[in-house]
C-alpha cells in the first residue's frame, strides 16, 4: 500500500478543475496519468515576457507585453478577412489582428477606451506593427502576472500549451513538504534545494540556464530517481541472493555432446559467458544473469549449453521467444544441435489445441519433456513442470517483470538467464539491470565477413534495384524495409504495399510483403517461404518482427534510413550477415538529412560494434528517447540525463550500497524518509522486500 502522504500526488489529473475525460487522455500521451507525472513533465523551454517597451521601441519578431488603450474596432466586410482592433499609447500605434474571432467575445475582452496589456510576437507589416492573437490579454492590475517568465511543454494535438500549463500550475499547488531523505551533509556540499524547492523551481524557470541538467534543481531531482532506482535494484538483488538456489555440479558429458554438433568453434566471449553461467548454475545460489550480445553474436548457444547442465542435472529447462515465429525457429536450431545427445525437447505456442497440446502439457508433468521452447502461451495456468530448474528469456524487453517471475514461479529456486539483442550502454545497464549480473558477447562467431554498409540517395533507386536483381540471380535472398512514417502503422503499411507493387512488377512471385496487420499463420507463412525457397525479396515494414535467422539473405535496403534511429539501423543490418557470404547493407536517404540524420547514418557506415553504436546513440539523442519503450522496451527516466547526470549514477549506487549495509530494512528515521521516495518513483518491487517497521 502506497503511504498516505503520497495520495494527493497519485489522484487523477481528471481530478484537476477544467481537465475532464478529454483532456486527460491527451495529457496521458505524453506525461500520465497522475498528479505526479505532472511534475515530471519538464519545461522544454521558455518564453520571456519581461521586455515591456513602448510600442515605438518595440523590435519586431520579439515576444513583447504592452500596455495599450484600446481605440477602435475595425471588423472585416466578410468572414475570410481578419477583424483588426486598432489600440495604441503615447509613443505609437499598434493593430491586433484575430481571424475566425467572434466580435461579441473581441468587444468584451477588448473595450474600446480602456487600458489592456497583451503579450504575443510584434510583426512590421509593411509600415505598420501588428500582433496576431495576442497570446494573453489582461487588466492593468493583472500586469505582473503575465510580465514574466512562461515554461514552455511538449505538447499533443489538441492539448494547448494554456491548457496544459494551467493544469501544471494546479498540480503544484498540491505538492506536500515531505521529510528530507537525502543525506544533508551531502546535500549541503552540492548545494541543492529541498525535494518541494526543486520541484517548483524547475517549473519555474527565470532563464534558460535554469531548465539545463546541470541546475541544481533538476540535478537533485535526477539524484532522487536514481538513488530511489538504485535502493530497488539492491533490495530485489538482495532477495534473489537470500533466495537459496540448486548447486547444479556437471561433469559436462552433456554439454560437450551438443558442443560436438556446432559447425563452429565458442568464440573467446562466449567462452567466458558460458563459464560465468555455469559457475552461477554450480553455486547454491539462484542465477540471475543478463546475457547481452548483438544480433548473430551467439546467444542461444551459450544459453543452449547452460540448459544441458540443469538437463543432466535430472531437471527442466524453458527457452522464451516473443513471437511465435522467433519460437519456431529457435526450436528448429535448438532441436536440430540436442536429438544427437538424446535430449528430448517440445515446442509449445499459444497455436497448439486439442490432442497436441495434451500431449505436450502431459510430457511437460510428467517430465518427459526435458526442454522446452515456447511463448507467452508457457505463463499458462495449465502449464505444470514435473521440476523446472532454469528459465531463459529471449528479448527479454518484450516481457515484463512479472510475466518473467511467472514462469520463474513454476518451478524451485530457477535460476534465470534473461538474453537481449539490444546493445545497451554501461550507464544504462547501471541503472536497468543493477539486480543482475551481466555477461557480454563481444564478437562475431569466426567465419562471419563485415557487412558492407552505403549510404546512397534515393535519386539512384534503379541502381539500387539492379544490385537487388544482381543479388538474386545469385540465388541470395534480401530484405526491403519500408519507411517509418509519423510513426503511423496505417501509413507505413500504404509506404510498403506500393514499394511491394512496385517491386513485383519487376520480380513476379519472387517478391512477397508482410507486416504487423498479418495474421500470425500468414506471416509465418510468408517468412517460411522466404527462409526455404520461393521468395527471394521480402518487402516488410518496421512494425513487424523479422528476426527470423536466414542466413541467405544478404542484401538489405532501408528506405527513408534517415528516418531510423541508429539503435533500429543496427538491429535492421544485424539480419544479414548471417552466413559466411559477403553482405551489403545499402541506407536509402532522401533530400538533404539534418545533422543529426547524417551523424545517425554515418555512424552505422563506419561501424559495427553494437556497444560503440549504442553509446553513439545515447550521445546523439539522450536518454529520454532512447530509454523510451517504443525503442528498447527500457524504462524511462523522466528527470535523468545520462551524460550530465553520470558521475550521479555512480554515487547513487554507492550511496545505496552504505544506506542498505547500515539499515537493511529501512527502518531507521532516514529509512523511513527513503521509503517514501521509493514509493514516490513507484518502485513498489523493491519495498516488497523490506520488513515492516
Amino acid at each position: 500500500m502506497r503511504p498516505e502522504p503520497l495520495y494527493s500526488l497519485f489522484a487523477s489529473v481528471t481530478s484537476l478543475p477544467g481537465i475532464g475525460p478529454r483532456i486527460s487522455q491527451l495529457i496521458k500521451m505524453i506525461a500520465g496519468e497522475n498528479l505526479v507525472d505532472l511534475l515530471w513533465h519538464l519545461p522544454s523551454g521558455l518564453i520571456d515576457r519581461r521586455y515591456a517597451p513602448k510600442v515605438f521601441e518595440v523590435k519586431p519578431g520579439a515576444i513583447a507585453t504592452l500596455t495599450v488603450t484600446i481605440n477602435q474596432h475595425v471588423p472585416p466586410p466578410n468572414r475570410r478577412l481578419p477583424y483588426k482592433i486598432i489600440c495604441s499609447d503615447e509613443t505609437g500605434q499598434i493593430s491586433l489582428i484575430f481571424f475566425h474571432s467572434h466580435k461579441t467575445y473581441l468587444k468584451r475582452v477588448l473595450p474600446e477606451g480602456e487600458i489592456r496589456v497583451i503579450s504575443g510576437t510584434v510583426e512590421k507589416f509593411g509600415q505598420d506593427l501588428q500582433m496576431s492573437h495576442p497570446d494573453h490579454i489582461v487588466t492593468l492590475a493583472e500586469l505582473d502576472s503575465i510580465k514574466a517568465v512562461e515554461p514552455i511543454y511538449r505538447l499533443t494535438q489538441g492539448l494547448s500549451l494554456k491548457v496544459l500549463s494551467k493544469a501544471i500550475q494546479n498540480a503544484l499547488e498540491n505538492i506536500p513538504d515531505f521529510p528530507e531523505w537525502q543525506d544533508p551533509a551531502y546535500l549541503n556540499r552540492q548545494d541543492w534545494p529541498t525535494w518541494k524547492r526543486a520541484v517548483l523551481l524547475i517549473h519555474t524557470p527565470e532563464h534558460q540556464s535554469d531548465l539545463e541538467p546541470t541546475s541544481p534543481a533538476r540535478q537533485r531531482l535526477a539524484y532522487d530517481q536514481l538513488l530511489a532506482n538504485q535502493l530497488a535494484l539492491r533490495l530485489i538483488r538482495g532477495q534473489m541472493r537470500r533466495t537459496p538456489g540448486r548447486a547444479m555440479n556437471s561433469t559436462y558429458t552433456l554439454l560437450k555432446k551438443v558442443e560436438k554438433a556446432f559447425p563452429f568453434k565458442l568464440t573467446h566471449s562466449q567462452k567466458v559467458a558460458l563459464d560465468e553461467i555455469t559457475a552461477d548454475m554450480s553455486s547454491s545460489l539462484r542465477m540471475n544473469r543478463l546475457l547481452q550480445g548483438d544480433v548473430g553474436s551467439g546467444k542461444t548457444i551459450v544459453a543452449l549449453l547452460g540448459m544441458t547442465i540443469a538437463i543432466e542435472a535430472g531437471y527442466q529447462t524453458a527457452f522464451l521467444a516473443p513471437t511465435e515465429i522467433l519460437a519456431q525457429q529457435h526450436f528448429d536450431t535448438i532441436k536440430s544441435l540436442v536429438e544427437d545427445a538424446g535430449i528430448r525437447a517440445a515446442l509449445y505456442t499459444g497455436r497448439d489445441k486439442g490432442k497436441k497440446r495434451q500431449s505436450i502439457l502431459d510430457n511437460l508433468s510428467s517430465g518427459d519433456t526435458q526442454l522446452v521452447v515456447g511463448t507467452h502461451a508457457l505463463f499458462q495456468e495449465g502449464v505444470v513442470f514435473r521440476d523446472l530448474a532454469m528459465a531463459v528469456i529471449d528479448e527479454q524487453h518484450r516481457f515484463g517483470v512479472h510475466q518473467r517471475m511467472s514462469l520463474v514461479e513454476k518451478g524451485q529456486s530457477v535460476d534465470l538467464l534473461v538474453m537481449t539483442a539490444t546493445p545497451i550502454p554501461r550507464t544504462l545497464t547501471l541503472t536497468t539491470y543493477g539486480d543482475m549480473e551481466v555477461s557480454r558477447l563481444t564478437e562475431k562467431p569466426t567465419g562471419r565477413l563485415p557487412i558492407d554498409t552505403r549510404t546512397i540517395p534515393v535519386s539512384r533507386l534503379n541502381e539500387v534495384i539492379a544490385a537487388v536483381e544482381r543479388a538474386i540471380s545469385r540465388e541470395t535472398k534480401v530484405y526491403w524495409v519500408c519507411p517509418m512514417i509519423e510513426e503511423s502503422a496505417v501509413l507505413d503499411l500504404a509506404a510498403a504495399e506500393e514499394r511491394f507493387l512496385n517491386l513485383q512488377s519487376l520480380f513476379g512471385d519472387r517478391v512477397a510483403l508482410i507486416h504487423g496487420k498479418m495474421k500470425g499463420s500468414e506471416k509465418d507463412a510468408v517468412m517460411k517461404s522466404f527462409s526455404k525457397k520461393g521468395t527471394d525479396v521480402l518487402v516488410a515494414t518496421t512494425v513487424v518482427e523479422v528476426g527470423v535467422d536466414v542466413p541467405e539473405a544478404t542484401v538489405m535496403v532501408i528506405e527513408h534510413a534517415e528516418r531510423f534511429g541508429l539503435a533500429q539501423l543496427h538491429q535492421l543490418r544485424g539480419r544479414i550477415g548471417r552466413s559466411s557470404q559477403k553482405s551489403s547493407c545499402l541506407l536509402l536517404y532522401t533530400g538533404n538529412p539534418s545533422a543529426l540524420a547524417r551523424d545517425r547514418l554515418e555512424t552505422i557506415r563506419k561501424t559495427q560494434d553494437g556497444f560503440l553504436i549504442a553509446e553513439r546513440d545515447l550521445y546523439l539523442r539522450g536518454a529520454g528517447d532512447l530509454m523510451g519503450a517504443r525503442q528498447s522496451g527500457l524504462p524511462e527516466y523522466k528527470l535523468v540525463d545520462f551524460i550530465e547526470h553520470a558521475n550521479l549514477i555512480q554515487t547513487a549506487q554507492t550511496d545505496a550500497k552504505l544506506i542498505l549495509e547500515k539499515d537493511p530494512n529501512l527502518l531507521t528515521d532516514r529509512g523511513r524518509h527513503l521509503r517514501l521516495l521509493l514509493y514516490l518513483f513507484e518502485q513498489d518491487s523493491g519495498v516488497k522486500f523490506l520488513k515492516i517497521g
